[in-house]
């Protein structure tokens, strides 16, 4: 797989794309994606991420200073109150700088909250008390099981060990970081973890100052894996056959609202690029998936699909144009 490492001198920009850089989706939350690697191979991956990706072409670093230059910006533009929520289309830990860049960004005036999604393999009681120390005020941790078997299982790698997660749970509850537990819901596979981990989150004092769990609805993606038999629940039959049985057994908020987290709407960055729109753009690197190419035009990435160069200036017609995230076609 290629590694590509994005800084201020590449010529690409920070906006645009879905992999890596900074997502606006019109609200004070910002999502912050230093990279892209994962160390799991979950069999319910939205984006085919993991060592065994059939799909996946590259992966993509990003130059700390250039990224929180980019974040500085846009967080001026937002205003006060700005939420930071550092993810991946992989696993976040695997940034070297993790802890520097929540430094970074905790000097940022306009940045309130800063918050990490990880799925905690790399978590350990050092690199806490750095984040802690750093300012990270919550990490949203995925645990989709607590049965050993099963939690492997979902992991899809034989080295996965859920008793260490676990401590690495109890230590991020026990710290200055919030800790929210954000489980999906596979129906007929892990029915009976669910409960046990409403219990745990419970136990261990999770949710200090947000919501304790995020339980996350399955969905199928055109590039995402599915594990063999699941059926895709309706946001009705998720909220009244899941979430709100859960809710009334446990007594514990499971229909969550961005209100829960303080997420309100706010100015979004201009769109640069209409659906169906048709313009030249330059070839700047390989794409996320194969036959992909990352282009630029007008300070923003877009993603070339299917495309057969790999270097210099295409006309394209862009196809997909949604929360400043630009994907086109050659024409």
């Amino acid at each position: 797989m290629t590694q590509i490492k994005i800084t201020k001198n590449s010529g690409i920009p920070l906006l645009g794309s879905i992999y890596f850089g900074v997502l606006d989706r019109g609200t004070n939350l910002l999502q912050i994606r230093p990279s892209c690697g994962c160390n799991l191979n979950c069999p319910f991956c939205s984006v085919d991420a993991g060592p065994e990706s059939t799909t996946r072409a590259t992966n993509y670093e990003i130059e700390k200073d250039y990224l929180v230059e980019y974040v500085r910006e846009i967080a001026e533009f937002k205003g006060n109150g700005v939420e930071c929520h550092i993810d991946s289309p992989g696993e976040p830990m695997l940034y070297k700088e993790i802890v520097k860049l929540v430094a970074d960004l905790r000097k940022i005036s306009e940045v309130s909250i800063i918050s990490m999604q990880t799925n905690g393999t790399l978590l350990n009681k050092k690199n806490i008390a750095s984040l802690e120390s750093a300012g990270l005020d919550r990490v949203n941790l995925s645990i989709h099981a607590l049965n050993q078997e099963i939690a492997q299982k979902l992991a899809g790698v034989p080295w996965f060990d859920i008793n260490k997660i676990k401590n690495a749970a109890r230590l991020v509850a026990n710290s200055k970081i919030d800790l929210l537990i954000a489980p999906v819901f596979l129906p007929k596979i892990n029915d009976a973890e669910i409960p046990e981990l409403i219990k745990f989150a419970t136990e261990i004092g999770a949710g200090k100052r947000f919501p304790p769990l995020g339980i996350q609805k399955f969905e199928k993606y055109k590039y995402g894996r599915s594990p063999k038999g699941i059926k895709v629940q309706s946001w009705w039959q998720f909220y009244n056959w899941s979430l709100k049985p859960w809710q009334k057994e446990f007594g514990c908020k499971l229909i969550l609202s961005p209100k829960d987290f303080g997420t309100v709407k706010r100015k979004m960055l201009t769109s640069f690029f209409e659906i169906g729109e048709k313009l030249k753009v330059d070839i700047r690197a390989p794409g996320w998936l194969k036959g992909e190419m990352l282009a630029v035009s007008r300070d923003r990435v877009v993603s070339v699909l299917n495309c057969q160069k790999n270097s210099g200036t295409i006309r394209v017609k862009i196809v997909s144009s949604k929360h400043g995230i630009y994907v086109a076609i050659p024409v």
